[in-house]
């Protein structure tokens, strides 16, 4: 399992894994769930937890592609080392004292297979979810869009930093 450097101040590949963050979705139920059942885990290696798409993780990793984060599980090592989807899930059971053997299993290729077959589920769930959870408050999604009941809909494009911005999408 590889990683890709969120950072550029470290040799990502060169180095151990001692602490882990996790980015996740706050507004997200099967995240929230996840995050407070990871962290009365014993941990081998410390999990920290951070709002994917908040200013924190914009501040701590600038490099990321924040918007990304917040559809994929993302999971960022301690020396730059980035994980998502599978992979994400595979490094924060492996930090994990009662699922370490676990993660080992599913980083074979057989046992790839079954973590992404598991990630895939988990994100059809969201993406359910997230079309049921809106119930008449305010809405924002890292898409530009935003539903306030007083102000109607609003979208404010997302920053062009990359040099290329995406298509304005049409609700």
């Amino acid at each position: 399992m590889t990683g890709t450097p969120a950072t550029g101040d470290r040799d990502a590949t060169g180095v151990p894994v001692l602490g882990l963050t996790v980015l996740y979705d706050p507004r997200c139920s099967l995240c929230a769930f996840l995050k407070k059942w990871l962290a009365g885990q014993a941990q081998l290696v410390p999990l920290r937890f951070v709002p994917a798409g908040s200013e924190e993780a914009a501040r701590s990793y600038p490099r990321l592609d924040h918007r990304a984060t917040l559809d994929e599980i993302t999971v960022v090592g301690d020396a730059g080392q980035v994980y998502q989807g599978a992979a994400a899930w595979i490094v924060t059971l492996w930090a994990l004292r009662e699922y370490r053997a676990l993660a080992h299993r599913l980083s074979t290729p057989t046992g790839a297979r079954l973590a992404r077959g598991a990630t895939l589920a988990a994100a059809k769930w969201r993406e359910a979810q997230s079309r049921r959870r809106w119930g008449g408050g305010a809405y924002e999604w890292g898409d530009g869009w935003s539903y306030d009941p007083v102000a109607g809909w609003t979208f404010e494009p997302p920053a062009c930093d990359s040099g290329g911005c995406p298509a304005v999408p049409s609700r």
